[in-house]
């Protein structure tokens, strides 16, 4: 038997945050000595941060990455480590993971394939290493091995799939198991989507069995540079079973799982497996060193149970070994990116235009989460001490001064506003312990109306100018709440959701006014069955927050026609459900406006032919219209795989055709429908 220790660390790093990110490295290193740890695998990137950008085309950013890996490489006596930068050779930049052994830099395992779907893009920074290929890289005047290799460490081989190297059909894994790989390191940095921690832990999974080897998976933590979040998972496994999982969207920044894994009893399993054929010829990605091991005295680890999925009893399961419900995953995720995103601004907390509607209820209520659940894990004082910048921290001495001083939330009436929706602002509010201002409106904007009227010389009508009239209500709610947001020096949140950026349905420069927008990466129909399970279930460890009742027992309205219009969203637009099922069809999978048709006729028979038609033109027309404003939106999150997002995710011109023809042919198609009955 050689029972080895190892360990995967999870680490909330910043781009190009030097001294933060070398902090929590070394942090790392020393939690992993003191639980005699052997090797430990820590994040893809995780020295320069992986959301450099176009930056990683600097020099001098390499020079950097390089000089703080000569500051790390010290820490590691006694333990072996595989830590993540950019290197450059030869005019072109490689996303490696440095092999640190006993203080020694040993060499660099290079990525091979590059990410490039979704928000990623590293084919526009890196270069993909080729399969087989191993070259020499000059640091300091000393040569060091870089490629497609992998490490034999005194007789225990450690290779590496970084990242996207396990997400293809073509896995690295396999080529190391046929070199005798003992241990594979996945050092990544993959970004959250709902659900997709069990994809991963299955590819771990899988990785281990079908490889027969040990397998090591850790994530980044948090947001990390503004859009995409990171869920910090860790994963262990060995021989296809499953040896620990880490607890996810920590607010530490270092979270560090180990698990002892017996070398032996992989090899065993690979010479009991008769498809299993070595690697016989000479093999040039062999990079030998010496480390003596300290074989552990603790026992191997033991498998875990399969984590169980939403609804199954999880009454004697802990927390790691059960996945979160979609809900759970929102409220964590979403709340730990707002976290990050407020102290590595230095924003002093959020203001939120709460008009009592679903939107912003949702965005006020992940951030009193967010307090909630940073002082949960933190304590009051540790999460008192991520905030050093806030005026007079020190004096502020409990949470619920805290809030006070992060969450303000300002209700703004026109004329045209309810009791109900004032109610709700105000009880929500109280609930959430938030700083709350109502303010009224009305005079600035029949100001406004009246100097219009003026120079057009005509009176303004809901006939004749309704929309324009609703405008100006959602535009002059903006200066008041930019203004407080500069008094507080806070960060005003933009309330819009995704269902509503498709269409357009919001006022630029109104209610899309903000530095961030939390949700609007959300869709509608979601978002309120998110609210209805805030308001009466609740995370685990965070209470339900039973003043959203007073949101969810309302229709989405805008409020901005008089009252006896009795105006509604879905009134304006078409129902939500609807709207989201055609946004997916015609945007996530690219259908023609007479698929997404053909798909609502199937999904909605209650509705008639002719509304789906009306709601399918109006939705493509909507969705072309209005690229210019999805383009002016504020930095939004990154939840799931329907991000509209023109800068990272889904790109549309701002001038079209506007699927003019296309409209045709689903207007011919309908009449021809029509005709048949």
């Amino acid at each position: 038997m050689k029972p080895v220790k190892i360990g995967a660390a999870s680490l909330n790093q910043t781009p190009m945050a030097w001294e933060s990110n070398r902090k929590n490295i070394a942090e790392a290193i020393a939690q992993a000595k003191a639980e005699k740890v052997q090797v430990l695998c820590l994040p893809e990137l995780c020295i320069s941060g992986y959301g450099c950008e176009d930056m990683f085309h600097s020099a001098g950013l390499h020079e950097k990455a390089l000089s703080e890996l000569f500051e790390i490489t010290p820490l590691c006596e006694g333990i072996i480590v595989a830590v993540g930068l950019p290197v450059a050779l030869q005019n072109g930049v490689f996303n490696t993971s440095c092999l640190i052994v006993n203080g020694h830099i040993a060499g660099f395992a290079a990525k091979q394939f590059l990410a490039g779907d979704g928000i990623h893009y590293e084919s526009r920074w890196f270069k993909p290493w080729p399969a087989g290929v191993r070259s020499e890289i000059e640091i300091r005047g000393k040569s060091y091995p870089i490629g497609d290799l992998f490490f034999d460490c005194s007789g225990i081989k450690i290779g590496f799939e970084i990242c996207e190297d396990a997400w293809v059909g073509n896995r690295s894994g396999n080529r190391l198991a046929q070199m005798g790989v003992d241990i594979i390191l996945n050092p990544s940095a993959s970004h959250f989507a709902f659900g997709k921690h069990e994809i991963r832990m299955r590819y771990a999974l899988e990785g281990s069995r079908a490889f027969n080897t040990s397998y090591v998976f850790c994530n980044l933590l948090g947001n990390e540079a503004g859009r995409a979040i990171y869920d910090g998972g860790r994963i262990i496994a060995s021989g296809g079973h499953l040896l620990a999982v880490g607890s996810l969207f920590s607010f530490q920044d270092v979270q560090l799982t180990t698990a002892v894994i017996d070398v032996q009893l992989t090899r065993l399993n690979q010479m009991r497996i008769i498809s299993f054929q070595p690697e016989l010829k000479e093999i040039k990605q062999r990079v030998p060193i010496e480390f003596s091991f300290t074989f552990a005295s603790e026992p191997v680890s033991r498998p875990l149970q399969f984590p169980l999925r939403a609804g199954a009893d999880t009454t004697t399961i802990t927390a790691p070994q059960r996945f979160h419900t979609k809900e759970e995953e929102f409220a964590y995720s979403t709340s730990l990116a707002l976290f990050d995103y407020m102290r590595k601004s230095s924003s002093r907390g959020f203001v939120v235009s709460l008009s009592g509607g679903a939107d912003s209820s949702a965005v006020a209520s992940l951030i009193h989460l967010m307090i909630e659940g940073a002082a949960k894990e933190l304590g009051f004082n540790g999460l008192r001490e991520k905030l050093p910048y806030l005026r007079n921290s020190m004096k502020i001495n409990s949470i619920a001064a805290l809030k006070k001083e992060l969450l303000l939330c300002v209700y703004q009436a026109t004329c045209n506003s309810s009791e109900k929706t004032r109610n709700a602002a105000r009880k929500l509010a109280e609930a959430l312990g938030a700083t709350f201002y109502e303010l009224s409106i009305e005079d600035l904007v029949q100001g406004y109306t009246k100097i219009i009227e003026q120079s057009i010389e005509r009176k303004l009508t809901w006939e004749q100018d309704d929309l324009a009239l609703q405008n100006i209500q959602a535009r002059v709610r903006a200066p008041g709440v930019w203004m407080l947001a500069n008094i507080r020096g806070a960060l005003l949140l933009s309330t819009s959701n995704r269902s509503e950026a498709a269409v357009g349905y919001a006022t630029m420069d109104g209610d899309t006014s903000g530095g961030l927008s939390p949700i609007a990466g959300i869709d509608k129909k979601y978002l309120r069955e998110w609210l209805l399970w805030m308001e009466k279930t609740g995370t685990p460890d965070l209470p339900a927050i039973p003043a959203l009742k007073y949101v969810n027992e309302q229709q989405p309205t805008a409020e901005l026609r008089p009252a006896d219009n009795k105006q509604t969203d879905e009134d304006d637009l078409m129902p939500y459900a609807v709207l989201d099922v055609i946004e997916r069809a015609a945007i996530r999978d690219k259908q023609r406006p007479v698929d997404a048709y053909k798909i609502l006729c199937e999904r909605f028979p209650d509705y008639s032919c002719d509304e789906l038609l009306k709601w399918t033109q109006r939705f493509f027309r909507l969705w072309s219209r209005n690229q210019w404003k999805r383009e002016r939106y504020a930095p939004s999150f990154h939840l799931d795989d329907e991000n509209l997002d023109p800068k990272t995710w889904c790109r549309f011109p701002i001038l079209s055709g506007g699927f003019e023809d296309e409209l045709k042919e689903l207007q011919d198609f309908a009449d021809r429908k029509k005709q048949k009955k």
